[in-house]
């Protein structure tokens, strides 16, 4: 077996669980320990997995990426996430949405829907509703400090969502893996967000495939507080095994090629 295909192997059991031991490598893989420590200090070395006393694990990302640079990121998936989770948002409801570039679609398809009572601390997903006003709506946006991802964290968000009461969250996140559960790099947002997880009756998760094998330094919580996980096509075969049986139900939204480019005009 060739060191890439090893390594990949490495990379792919670190996502699944977070850890590796030496020992189990060497077994699993038929080399010497030898060979997998320097498989492992490659992989260190390229900010891949952080090696401790005899193996290694998944590194805690602590750095958050700004609105506008996720939002250009899997563009197709998340717009298939959010018609996908607008589905299950029922008129007349309270729901809370938060942070994230794909909560910010989900609210693009939420604006015609009626009576609708929006709880948020994010910038970008009150701004959505505020462009498409309606009077049967009523639109929450909690006070805080603005993160690079736009939404509003710490004590002032806080208090304005404890004491709520919500049908349905729909929470985005950073990351996403079976002993991590669903994550953040942002300490102070993953307090945020689990004030919104205690407010509200059902948890929907929209998260694209590419979140999968991610770790945020903070967890959110873990896999099997979801109600629905709802993600793409994209995603592998043994991730969906895997959340098939840790979240309440998964939902697989079928991918639309370029289904954000416009046509050009005849």
């Amino acid at each position: 077996m060739l060191a890439a295909q090893r390594q990949e192997l490495i990379l792919d059991r670190i996502r699944r669980t977070g850890a590796v031991r030496v020992a189990d490598l060497v077994e699993s893989l038929a080399v010497s320990d030898m060979t997998v420590r320097r498989d492992l200090d490659v992989l260190e070395a390229r900010g891949a997995l952080r090696k401790v006393h005899g193996g290694a694990v998944a590194r805690a990302r602590t750095e958050e990426p700004g609105f506008a640079a996720k939002s250009a990121l899997q563009e197709d998936e998340k717009h298939a996430i959010a018609r996908a989770v607008a589905g299950l948002v029922p008129p007349h409801g309270a729901v809370g949405l938060s942070g994230g570039t794909t909560t910010a679609l989900v609210a693009e398809h939420l604006v015609d829907t009626p009576g609708l009572t929006v709880v948020t601390n994010s910038l970008p997903v009150a701004e959505v509703f505020h462009r498409a006003a309606r009077p049967d709506r009523t639109v929450a946006l909690t006070g805080g400090f603005r993160t690079p991802s736009d939404a509003l964290v710490g004590p002032l968000a806080l208090a304005s969502i404890r004491g709520l009461n919500l049908d349905l969250l729909v929470l985005g996140v950073h990351g996403m893996q079976e002993r991590a559960g669903f994550t953040t790099p942002n300490l102070l947002e993953a307090e945020t967000d689990r004030a919104l997880v205690e407010a509200a009756g059902t948890l929907v998760v929209a998260a694209d495939h590419s979140k999968w094998g991610t770790v945020g330094i903070s967890t959110i919580v873990p896999l099997d507080r979801c109600d629905v996980l709802v993600t793409d096509d994209g995603l592998d075969p043994r991730a969906r095994e895997v959340l098939g049986e840790r979240v309440g139900r998964l939902v697989i939204a079928e991918v639309r090629p370029a289904e954000t480019e416009k046509e050009d005009p005849a």
